[in-house]
């Protein structure tokens, strides 16, 4: 039996570390693995590391996000904590992959106005999307109602893609199953031409914000398609093991 175990955790090691790691604790100081995408090509935003921890200043209705990767970044799960501290109005923090040029899959907790009957209703809800930042055009993938992430508490967000499929946790709970993406390329509509719309197979990975001020960190990405970087040398598995460790509490 315990022969058996021994051969059981050495698999189990051995496949652990066969996909790639990608982390960010921001603790040297250095943005330099980082791009900004603005929603509707505005101004860049504010991002400064403090403490160690990546602060984000946005008092705008538009997202401004922070992406890592490339297109040949496919199937991969991320995840980071994210801390709320001040919201400047009606607000959206986001969580990205398959980050290619100005297309985007995202999934985002958010709150917007809603008029019924005349009456101007406040709404807080998920909801995630695929398309384009710079032309707002989306397909909308999965929408519910939920509440805004709670300031000054840490929160931590984790969206998984692999093919057409995507999922998203907040604080480890699933919040939207494994869902399709549509893949419009080529599609006939009247008043939209879809030849040049993404497929969302590939692409880099990231996270944003609009009208917070927040703090992010622990930004770890996994998948085979991920190069090993942020600091891991040569025992990936006692790296991951160190920052999972250091993760804040809620």
């Amino acid at each position: 039996m315990k022969f058996t175990n021994i051969i059981v955790l050495l698999f189990l090691l051995s496949f652990s570390v066969s996909a790639g790691t990608f982390i960010e604790t921001f603790d040297d100081g250095n943005l330099g693995r980082w791009q900004e995408l603005v929603e509707l090509d505005k101004e860049p935003g504010s991002w400064e590391i403090v403490n160690d921890e990546l602060e984000a200043v946005n008092r705008d209705a538009f997202l401004r996000l922070l992406t890592t990767g490339d297109n040949t970044w496919t199937d991969y799960t991320i995840e980071f904590d994210v801390k709320p501290l001040n919201k400047h109005g009606i607000g959206t923090i986001v969580i990205a992959a398959r980050v290619k040029g100005t297309w985007v899959v995202s999934c985002q907790i958010r709150d917007w106005v809603e008029l019924v009957d005349g009456k101007a209703l406040p709404k807080e809800g998920v909801s995630c999307v695929a398309g384009n930042l710079h032309d707002v055009i989306t397909i909308r993938l999965h929408a519910e109602p939920h509440p805004l992430l709670r300031l000054k508490k840490w929160t931590h967000l984790k969206l998984s893609i692999e093919e057409d499929m995507i999922a998203f946790w907040i604080n480890r709970k699933q919040i939207m199953e494994p869902t399709k993406i549509p893949n419009l390329k080529g599609a006939q509509h009247p008043e939209f031409n879809f030849d040049g719309f993404s497929d969302f197979l590939t692409g880099g990975a990231g996270f944003g914000l609009a009208n917070y001020t927040a703090r992010f960190d622990n930004i770890t990405v996994t998948g085979d398609s991920i190069p090993n970087s942020g600091g891991l040398a040569v025992k990936p598995q006692a790296k991951l093991a160190t920052t999972w460790g250091q993760l804040k509490r809620f």
